[in-house]
């Protein structure tokens, strides 16, 4: 499925981008500079989102929010998130994908579909276009004990990866491919195999996700974004 948002001419000669980091309290952002537009990506917020103040976020042409937006996927977490989301103004565009925390979205998907605001994009293996930018999304994981849109690796998992368009610019998941920042502490590489073939296979020019790791002897996720030209 494809949504379509007014598209602009798009230059297919270059991609001038630049890209840059920031803190907002304990939530880090990504600001990606690109020659036709701005774009800030979120993630992990887990219900935290009150502690962001508007006027903190960065100026931008579209908001990205990469998964987690509960904790448990509790529908009023879920509602809240949304609220707030939607009345970010200073976006005219509002992207997110759902990530392993947000069981909602999978346990009554038609409910938490009514719940999205029309200022709202939700992607679920799934893409929008935006003045030519083509942004492909996707909440699935490695089965890990059962969590939201957990799938198990190989045939499983792999019929959702085949399904990203050769023609995205930017691919965004809630899980890392394999062997791309997903070390763990105890020198484990937990990435998805099939993941890394999928974005190989389609090229993007950018890939945004984010990743949640347990440093050692801490209960505390430390979030992390990997954006890269490919």
């Amino acid at each position: 499925m494809q949504q379509l948002v007014k598209p602009k001419k798009k230059n297919n000669n270059k991609v001038v981008f630049h890209i840059k980091w920031g803190l907002l309290k304990i939530i880090p952002f990504l600001i990606l500079n690109l020659e036709q537009m701005k774009i800030v990506f979120i993630s992990d917020t887990h219900a935290k989102h009150g502690l962001l103040k508007t006027q903190d976020l960065p100026e931008a042409d579209i908001i990205i929010h990469a998964g987690d937006i509960s904790t448990r996927g509790y529908k009023h977490e879920i509602e809240d998130f949304l609220y707030w989301y939607s009345r970010l103004d200073q976006y005219k565009h509002k992207i997110f994908c759902a990530g392993n925390h947000d069981f909602f979205f999978e346990a009554d998907r038609e409910t938490a579909m009514n719940l999205i605001p029309e200022n709202v994009i939700y992607l679920e293996d799934s893409s929008v276009v935006i003045e030519g930018i083509k942004i492909w999304g996707s909440p699935v994981s490695p089965y890990f004990h059962n969590w939201a849109f957990n799938r198990e690796r190989g045939k499983d998992i792999n019929k959702y990866w085949q399904n990203i368009p050769n023609d995205v610019d930017i691919l965004l998941t809630h899980t890392p491919p394999y062997n791309i920042l997903d070390k763990t502490v105890y020198y484990e590489y937990v990435g998805c195999e099939d993941l890394r073939k999928g974005y190989l296979k389609s090229n993007p020019k950018f890939m945004c996700l984010a990743i949640s790791m347990k440093p050692m002897g801490s209960m505390v996720k430390k979030v992390f974004f990997f954006l890269m030209p490919v």
